[in-house]
């Protein structure tokens, strides 16, 4: 399927490692020409070098740095036409009433506010331009709250039902903007919460694939949305958890 993202330009966050850089790796091989960013430079330079993007410095939590960054992205690469919001999760912990109040506002800034800073300065160009694909990565505690990450279940739907009004104002115009949801999906996010072998075995228990996914197996599900033939989907989320939740909404 020609999915129509040579020379498009694509914005992705959180990517110098994991789900952000896997999705990043699948918008260069459609021909999309990608940028991306992450706190370290020097972790984002030696990804953007490895999988042919352009690297910036960037932190979610800084929503004053958000200009800056799309006047450099888009005199560098032009307008951008993608925007892939990812920002790794927030602090994860038994106790839901024990994060402090910085924790909290520290989740409502990269979880919420940040991806909002962007599309507040994307969307009008988009739309102007008659082109525009929005994709953000969320998690599977917006259908199913997860006991320990109750910084994730408190926050992400609250993206997800903002995407769900801007979707329904720029559809006419080009524009879409969805969710994709991981379950478990093999990152060093996961491993850093249990032993890899844990992790693994955990998955052939509790999901119906018997595995975990891949960042491959998810990053195609986002480069879809991403599409020239996507533009008919808007507005939704995608589960990527291998039959794990067992919601029907």
């Amino acid at each position: 399927m020609e999915l129509g993202l040579r020379d498009r330009v694509a914005l992705v966050t959180g990517a110098s490692k994991g789900i952000g850089r896997g999705i990043a790796a699948g918008l260069v091989a459609e021909g999309a020409r990608v940028a991306i960013s992450s706190r370290s430079e020097e972790r984002i330079e030696a990804a953007a070098a490895d999988i042919g993007a352009r690297g910036y410095a960037f932190d979610a939590g800084d929503l004053d740095a958000v200009p800056a960054l799309l006047d450099r992205v888009q005199a560098d690469l032009g307008p951008i036409d993608i925007y892939v919001a990812n920002t790794g999760g927030p602090p994860a912990g038994p106790d839901p009433l024990a994060f402090t109040r910085e924790q909290w506002e520290a989740a409502h800034r990269t979880l919420v506010l940040s991806p909002m800073a962007f599309l507040e300065r994307l969307l009008p160009g988009m739309r102007e331009r008659g082109f525009g694909r929005v994709v953000a990565i969320g998690s599977i505690a917006v259908r199913e709250p997860i006991d320990n990450l109750q910084l994730s279940n408190a926050h992400r739907p609250g993206l997800v039902a903002a995407f769900k009004v801007l979707a329904r104002q720029t559809a006419g115009d080009g524009v879409t903007l969805n969710h994709v949801h991981p379950g478990q999906i093999a990152t060093e996010r996961i491993f850093g919460m249990s032993s890899r072998e844990e992790a693994e075995a955990r998955a052939r228990e509790t999901v119906p694939a018997g595995r975990l996914g891949t960042v491959e197996e998810l990053a195609a599900a986002a480069v879809f949305l991403c599409s020239v033939p996507a533009g008919y989907i808007t507005g939704t989320s995608l589960l990527v958890d291998g039959g794990l939740s067992r919601s029907v909404s």
